[in-house]
């Protein structure tokens, strides 16, 4: 099942803004085979709907450093954000981008509908999230609303932050370390909290020991710690294992 974006009616006092360009768009995720077929889909859309002057795909990133590169640089007017990636995630790049990208708004699009990672992004600045099961005219759709200044939510998501408001989850318990940390790191930090040795993490991940070393360097300097049994208590102290 796709999401569904809720419609968007303007009122008779609010008349709807009608850009004459394309919105300008930077797509962030850390996998190039995602990123080409959002470009498949999207980046060559015409005009939608009444008032929707379509997309173009201005740039790209990967990590945490090549977006706020790509965001500061271009200015586009939405970024396509997806929550995990390395360097620090979605967040991560609001927070870096700061004011250096004044007209900007962030539309995450992620294969998470976790409820921590909804409000971690909307809490970084994010203006809506959505899911990458989203049809490619709904996600059209949901950019020229956050473009426009809308705030776009599947019903699910849209549940976990009304919950957050309501103090049904508790916001301050999202953890802004663990947000740091990409994905990867986050599985290389589980599987050496439960013991798991260099070697044995390269092989359940399919990755070389090198990588790993490299993967618990990043995790040891980002959360602050000295060594495999700190990072270990850390873990268990979050029951992350």
């Amino acid at each position: 099942m796709t999401d569904q974006i809720p419609p968007d009616e303007p009122t008779e006092d609010e008349p709807r803004f009608v850009p004459t360009e394309p919105w300008s768009i930077v797509l962030v995720d850390d996998h190039a085979m995602f990123r080409a077929g959002v470009r498949h889909e999207i980046g060559q859309a015409g005009p939608g709907p009444e008032g929707f002057p379509g997309v173009r795909i201005v740039g790209e990133g990967e990590d945490v450093a090549s977006a706020v590169r790509a965001i500061v640089d271009l200015q586009p007017d939405v970024v396509l954000l997806d929550v995990h990636l390395p360097g620090g995630g979605g967040g991560e790049v609001i927070k870096q981008v700061g004011t250096r990208a004044p007209g900007t708004r962030f539309l995450a699009l992620s294969v998470s509908d976790a409820a921590e990672d909804v409000i971690g992004v909307i809490r970084a600045g994010a203006r809506g999230y959505v899911t990458k099961s989203i049809s490619s005219d709904d996600l059209l759709e949901a950019i020229h609303r956050v473009a426009t200044g809308d705030a776009v939510f599947s019903p699910r998501l849209a549940g976990f932050v009304l919950d957050a408001f309501s103090g049904s989850i508790e916001v301050a318990s999202i953890d802004e370390d663990l947000d740091r940390l990409s994905q990867r790191e986050r599985e290389v930090l589980k599987l050496i909290a439960r013991g798991y040795s260099y070697k044995e993490i390269a092989r359940e991940l399919f990755i070389s020991i090198k990588t790993v070393e490299t993967h618990v360097s990043s995790v040891l300097r980002k959360l602050q710690l000295s060594n495999r049994h700190q990072l270990t208590k850390w873990a268990t102290d979050r029951k992350l294992v």
